[in-house]
């Protein structure tokens, strides 16, 4: 019997991904302000490390797919960016979606190394959710979150109510990373552990009243059981139903606010309640922008100095802000809460066309390795959890845009996705000497 590795060993083996481990771990930490946090400063010194890692080893970074698919955004980014109202805003922009969607990607796909690696960064964001998650718990039931409605119950985790989506964002992409470990072929207590987690994180994210979390987390988790399968599927489908009925019933989750912020996601049409006359207002608004510069928009960061120009008088003055360590103000609203339609007042055609198409791109490639790897019956969970993370940022997209410290988990979580679908090293779907596919395991444990 072979003897287990030690523990030096272990830890020399995970050393690539732990910085990457680093960066979620310091999202559980609350703000520093408005300017950088703990979790984009190490993502910058990542990035770094990887760029000296990489001309000491003295080899190609990246495979030609690779380059042109995460480098595409670069071109939008550059015509907008000299489109900018003033230097320091082109340039602060670009940095920041460089950051997000470049950057941090390409340094996830360096420096992940296998499914091991991916597999704990996938535990790493369900930790963060756990812990987040169970911050805004304690917010709701002790009347200490963020205000909503007149009372401050709103879950919103150690990022506070200046970053609303923060803890949303947050638990959603811990619920689809638990899911993908759930349904894939590790062993049993894991995939245990992670269904359990999975099922935990449901209360939070209620809690939250993101209705575009849910809808973006709905989508995803469902689309991860029909790739998995049918009988699974089925049988996930009945414990989360069953978890609703006892969260919602037995403990007296479903309040009458919740309950009527569900009811909300079907009447934006009928009587919309000022949140959604906001957003329709800053659509509409990032719309009239686009029609004016339809190729190259209006620069970067130029939102906020056209809004008033484009929107209506439906628009409010701004959003409440109250409750979790802040006094109460108005926040003014200065993105149409949509990345899509942000990309297109602000970069016009040509931003939209590259970025878009950039995570289209990848998402076609990573779900290729998906149906490779469902076909071989290895590397499952990881598969799910690329495809996921993906998906869920893409429908979450619809409803929300990038900004404030969460947004650094939308470049890891892309790098892992890349990582998936272009692989440097061991392909995801390889089987290795002695490994056993998943429908073998228990019949070789037998």
């Amino acid at each position: 019997m072979p003897s287990l590795p030690s523990l030096p060993h272990r830890a020399a083996a995970l050393g690539p991904v732990l910085p990457l481990v680093a960066v979620v771990a310091l999202l559980a930490l609350p703000p520093t302000g408005d300017g950088a946090g703990p979790a984009d400063v190490v993502s910058a010194l990542v990035v770094g490390y990887c760029v000296i890692r990489l001309v000491r080893e003295r080899r190609r970074p990246l495979p030609p797919r690779a380059v042109v698919v995460l480098g595409l955004p670069v071109v939008g980014l550059a015509f907008a960016a000299m489109g900018a109202s003033s230097a320091a805003a082109g340039i602060g922009g670009m940095c920041r979606y460089l950051q997000v969607f470049v950057l941090v990607p390409v340094a996830v796909l360096v420096l992940l190394r296998g499914r091991a690696d991916v597999r704990v960064l996938a535990w790493s964001f369900t930790g963060l959710a756990l812990w987040q998650g169970a911050v805004g718990v304690r917010q709701y039931v002790t009347g200490t979150g963020a205000s909503y409605q007149g009372e401050t119950i709103r879950a919103v985790g150690t990022f506070g109510a200046q970053d609303v989506m923060g803890m949303a964002t947050a638990v959603s992409l811990g619920v689809v990373c638990a899911a993908g470990l759930a349904l894939g072929r590790a062993p049993r207590w894991q995939r245990t552990a992670a269904a359990g987690c999975a099922l935990l994180l449901l209360l939070p994210l209620a809690l939250s009243f993101s209705r575009g979390a849910w809808i973006a987390t709905v989508l995803t988790c469902g689309a991860q059981l029909a790739l998995a399968g049918l009988r699974r599927a089925l049988k996930v489908g009945a414990a989360v139903i069953a978890s609703a009925v006892i969260l919602m019933g037995g403990f007296g989750v479903g309040t009458a606010m919740l309950q009527e912020r569900i009811d909300s996601i079907t009447q934006v049409a009928d009587t919309p309640d000022q949140s959604v006359v906001d957003r329709y207002t800053l659509w509409a608004a990032a719309a009239g922008m686009w029609r004016e510069h339809p190729f190259t928009g209006v620069g970067l960061k130029g939102f906020p100095e056209y809004r008033d120009g484009h929107a209506t008088l439906a628009l409010s003055s701004g959003s409440d802000i109250e409750g979790a360590g802040e006094t109460y103000h108005r926040q003014a609203l200065l993105s149409p809460h949509s990345m899509y339609l942000l990309v297109l007042s602000e970069q016009g055609l040509v931003g939209l066309l590259t970025l878009a198409g950039s995570w289209l791109a990848l998402l076609v490639c990573a779900v290729r390795g998906l149906l490779r790897a469902r076909r071989r019956d290895t590397g499952l969970d990881c598969g799910l959890i690329a495809c996921g993370l993906l998906l869920w940022q893409l429908t979450d997209f619809v409803y929300g845009d990038i900004g404030g410290p969460s947004t650094v988990l939308t470049g890891v979580a892309l790098g892992l996705t890349a990582w998936w679908a272009f692989p440097l090293g061991e392909r995801p779907d390889t089987v290795h000497p002695g490994e056993v596919p998943g429908r073998l395991e228990e019949a070789v444990a037998r």
